[in-house]
């Protein structure tokens, strides 16, 4: 498994793209597709919600279990892949690129996210 050395990464195994126009893009990385197995479903935030970095902003449901999905990051949701929504199985297959989940005018980045090598510590992966 191998984490994409651009992106940025959270403790409840979020990746955040770079900004680009103040907008970042939120995805789920392979593990955490990998611990959920087959995503069945997936309730995104809308665009023109706010999520908070650390709280819960939608959810992922497997043929396991149903997960919590955490914003890495304040501020301002401007897309949900809704390819995600129609085809949830995008998260498994793709985590880094079709399956991403929203992207966010950021408006507060927390110091806590961690680097892939980081975050390949913590993970174990």
């Amino acid at each position: 498994m191998s984490n994409p050395q651009q992106l940025r990464y959270s403790k409840e195994h979020e990746w955040l793209s770079a900004l680009e126009d103040g907008v970042a893009t939120v995805g789920i990385t392979e593990y955490a597709a990998n611990a959920l197995g087959d995503v069945v479903y997936a309730q995104l935030p809308e665009v023109g919600d706010t999520v908070t970095a650390g709280e819960t902003c939608g959810e992922l449901e497997s043929t396991k279990s149903v997960s919590d999905l955490y914003s890495p990051v304040t501020g301002e949701v401007t897309a949900a892949n809704q390819d995600v929504v129609d085809d949830p199985s995008l998260v498994n297959s793709a985590p880094f690129e079709g399956g991403w989940l929203f992207k966010v005018r950021v408006a507060e980045e927390p110091n806590d996210l961690l680097s892939a090598d980081e975050y390949t510590a913590f993970s174990g992966n």
